[in-house]
C-alpha cells in the first residue's frame, strides 16, 4: 500500500486545480516558491490561515486516534471459535481497502475535501489494520505489540534523522524513492493477475530467505516515505500553503504510517516461520 500523496509537486498541482488561477499566482522564478494570493477566490474563506507543522501534527494525532479506535472496535468484533483460528472478515477489509483508496485519490486531486475524507479514511483503515492484525495476533502471540513498537520506533528515528538533516531529501533522491513505489505497485498489480491463475510469486507469502529480503526493502521504502512526507510538511508551511493542507500533510503521513506497520507485521511473521 504505497503512498499517493508525497511530493511537493502534487501538493503544488493540487493546490491549483482546487484553487484555480484566482486563489494562487503562477510561481515565481525560484523554483519552489510560490507568490501571494492575488484575488480574493477560494482562499479568502481560511481568513488568510495558512498550513503549519504544528498544525499537521496535530491533524496527524487525531486521525491516528480515529485508526486506533476502529481497529479497536474491529479486533472486538472478531471472534475465535478455537485458539489460533479467527473468522475473518473478508468483506470487511476489502471495503476498508477500497474506501481508504478512494479517500486518497479523491484528496490528491481536491485537497480541499482531505479534511473530510481523511477522518474517513482512517476509521475505514483501522478496520482493515483491525482484522489483519487480529489474524496475526491468534498466529503468532504478541506479534502486534512487537509490529506497533517497531513502527514507533521507525518513526522517531526517521523524524529525528530528518530534523538534524542526516538524511536529505533532494529531487534525486525524491525522483528515485517514487520510481521504486511505482515499480512496487505495478509489481504487486501484476503479481495479483498472475494470482488469479495460480501463478503468484512464491516470495510474496512465504518465509525464504529472498521472501524475508524482500519484506525488508518494502519496509525501507516505506519507512524512506516519512522522510519524503516531513519534507512535503515542510514545504507547504514555508511556501504558506492554505490551511486546509494540513490535513493533506496528516492523510500523507497516516498512509505510510499504515503502510508500514503492515510490512513489519509481515516481516515479523516470516522471522518468526
Amino acid at each position: 500500500m504505497t503512498n499517493p500523496l508525497l511530493n511537493e509537486k502534487s501538493m503544488s498541482s493540487a493546490v491549483q486545480r482546487a484553487e484555480g488561477t484566482s486563489g494562487w499566482a503562477a510561481p515565481t522564478q525560484t523554483p519552489g516558491q510560490w507568490n501571494a494570493p492575488v484575488t480574493d477566490g477560494p482562499v479568502s474563506q481560511w481568513h488568510g490561515k495558512v498550513m503549519t507543522a504544528s498544525g499537521t501534527a496535530s491533524a496527524t494525532l487525531m486521525l491516528l486516534l480515529l485508526l486506533i479506535a476502529s481497529a479497536g472496535v474491529t479486533w472486538m468484533s472478531i471472534s475465535e471459535p478455537t485458539p489460533g483460528v479467527v473468522t475473518f472478515p473478508v468483506g470487511w477489509v476489502i471495503g476498508g481497502l477500497i474506501i481508504g483508496l478512494i479517500c486518497a485519490m479523491v484528496s490528491m486531486f481536491k485537497p480541499p475535501l482531505a479534511r473530510f475524507l481523511s477522518p474517513v479514511y482512517a476509521i475505514a483503515e483501522g478496520v482493515v489494520v483491525g482484522a489483519l492484525s487480529r489474524a496475526y495476533e491468534a498466529q503468532y502471540n504478541g506479534i502486534v505489540l512487537q509490529a506497533v513498537g517497531a513502527t514507533l520506533g521507525v518513526f522517531v528515528m526517521m523524524l529525528v534523522l530528518y530534523r538534524t538533516r542526516i538524511i536529505k531529501v533532494t529531487d534525486r533522491s525524491r525522483r528515485i524513492v517514487m520510481g521504486m513505489m511505482m515499480g512496487l505497485m505495478g509489481f504487486y498489480l501484476i503479481s495479483f493477475i498472475f494470482g488469479m491463475f495460480g501463478a503468484m510469486p512464491s516470495f510474496l507469502h512465504d518465509s525464504s530467505p529472498f521472501g524475508i529480503l524482500f519484506s525488508v526493502v518494502v519496509a525501507g521504502l516505506a519507512a524512506y516515505n516519512l522522510a519524503l512526507d516531513f519534507d512535503m510538511i515542510e514545504w507547504g508551511e514555508r511556501n504558506k500553503m492554505p490551511a486546509y493542507m494540513e490535513w493533506y500533510g496528516a492523510l500523507s503521513v497516516t498512509i505510510t504510517l499504515v503502510w508500514l506497520y503492515l510490512e513489519i507485521l509481515r516481516l515479523l511473521s516470516r522471522l518468526r516461520d
